[in-house]
């Protein structure tokens, strides 16, 4: 079973940025993608970025295209999300995921503990 640890989240003024990471260890079964997905208070968990392990090509929500940057360390064991011009609807539980499929990034089920990422104003 694999650990994932998500952190870098907290509060943020429209316009500004924040980075998150999310570290996994443990057990797992040569993961193929990694990637993020939020949830906002009443809804769905949807897909925010995905990044294939093997040679970094990446993939995003509409949404977020242009403001976040996904990015891995794979000795790390390591992905991360840079996130810019943040928007209140930005607002939202973040969580990561391995998963071993591409295009759609279908997580395995092994799910972090999240990191809240709120914007304001």
């Amino acid at each position: 079973q694999v650990q994932l640890v998500e952190s870098g989240g907290g509060l943020v003024q429209a316009g500004g940025s924040l980075s998150l990471s999310c570290a996994a260890s443990g057990r797992t079964f040569r993961p193929y993608t990694m990637g993020w997905f939020r949830q906002a208070p009443g809804k769905e968990r949807n897909f925010v970025a995905a990044i294939r392990l093997s040679d970094g090509m990446t993939d995003y929500a509409a949404s977020v295209k242009g403001r976040f940057s996904i990015s891995r360390d794979n000795a790390k064991r390591t992905v991360y999300l840079q996130m810019n011009s943040l928007k209140f609807e930005d607002t939202a539980v973040y969580y990561c995921a391995e998963g071993g499929s591409w295009l759609p990034f279908r997580p395995n089920g092994y799910w972090g503990q999240g990191t809240q990422v709120t914007v304001s104003s």
